[in-house]
């Protein structure tokens, strides 16, 4: 899997003749020049936030973000007025909003060799947000996640919401598995967040954390970031704010360079397989790529527990970008 590693990243440059900031020898239906760009624009009396632009069949567009209310959406150029701010000065037009007090408490726990980020949420009654990882596995997608979802939320709250981390190569090896999650989205049985989870998902099982996962040295955050983004594109999926380190590891120069994407990272205070307990507001992670049965098993037993609960809707899903909204909206 290394190997699939290093040519893709041989591929992106020998296509791209070096040009860091370009991804469009990867771009396929038309999409290409997938960038940073930050600037501002008011839609529909709406102040946004832009994080990238892209052409796709010779017309240009942006991936904008609603600050206030944690969301993210596709716009085309066309009829636009932007204001071409660069970050900082674009940031700075939402200091007071959820999405600026999200990045200041990422930067007070940037530090951290593990789990720097939003860890928690704000729900206003009881219940967990659920963040579901897929990392590159050979595994076929662990479904019954999904369908006991869908079970049992089914009379009380549909589509039911979840946060699916999704990394490149995942996408690449398991086009089935995508497009069921499609179809459940489509046929209005869930509602997903698009997390973005790195591209080649790097781990080694020898290396010590400062360097491993996205530490390991000659990693290109660049690729990582904006290639899986791209691919969620060429895949009709919308990009969020949100990213997670894999093996929630990282440190301050990289969580620093990350916050220059604009995106925010996502922790959790709950990983069912290490044993962590979900509590009211918290922010579970779970694997459903076919690599962590234990989580899956525990997370079905939480299900199980909280049943009463669920039917009485005192313990609900809550949506990643709405539990950061309410967290963040407090301040």
């Amino acid at each position: 899997m290394k190997g699939l590693a290093i040519f893709l990243r041989q591929l992106f440059f020998s296509c791209c003749f070096l040009t860091v900031p370009s991804l469009s020898c990867l771009a396929q239906e038309g999409i290409s020049n997938y960038r940073q760009f930050f600037g501002t624009i008011r839609y529909q009396d709406k102040e946004l936030l832009l994080l990238r632009s892209f052409e796709q069949n010779g017309k240009l567009n942006y991936l904008a973000a609603d600050p206030q209310e944690m969301t993210t959406l596709l716009l085309p150029s066309q009829g636009l007025v932007v204001k071409n701010k660069g970050l900082a000065a674009s940031l700075d037009e939402f200091k007071e909003s959820p999405y600026m007090n999200a990045i200041n408490a990422v930067r007070q726990r940037a530090a951290a060799l593990q789990d720097a980020g939003i860890i928690h949420g704000f729900p206003k009654e009881k219940g967990v947000t659920l963040t579901i990882d897929l990392c590159p596995s050979h595994k076929a997608l662990d479904r019954i996640i999904f369908t006991s979802l869908i079970a049992e939320f089914k009379k009380i709250e549909q589509p039911v919401p979840v946060a699916v981390s999704i990394t490149g190569r995942w996408m690449l090896s398991h086009t089935d598995d995508l497009n069921w999650l499609k179809n459940l989205v489509k046929n209005g049985e869930i509602t997903v967040t698009w997390v973005n989870h790195s591209y080649n998902h790097r781990v080694s099982a020898s290396a010590p954390l400062k360097t491993n996962f996205l530490l390991e040295p000659g990693t290109d955050l660049n690729f990582e970031i904006l290639g899986t983004e791209l691919a969620m594109l060429q895949h009709g999926l919308l990009p969020s704010l949100f990213f997670r380190f894999p093996g929630l590891v990282s440190d301050q120069q990289v969580v620093d360079k990350l916050l220059t994407y604009g995106i925010i990272p996502v922790g959790s205070d709950a990983w069912l397989a290490k044993g962590q307990k979900a509590a009211s507001g918290s922010i579970v992670l779970i694997h459903g790529n076919g690599n962590e049965p234990l989580g899956v098993k525990d997370f079905i037993k939480l299900l199980q527990t909280q049943q009463k609960a669920v039917t009485g809707k005192t313990w609900l899903m809550y949506d990643l970008r709405e539990s950061v909204e309410e967290e963040f909206g407090q301040k």
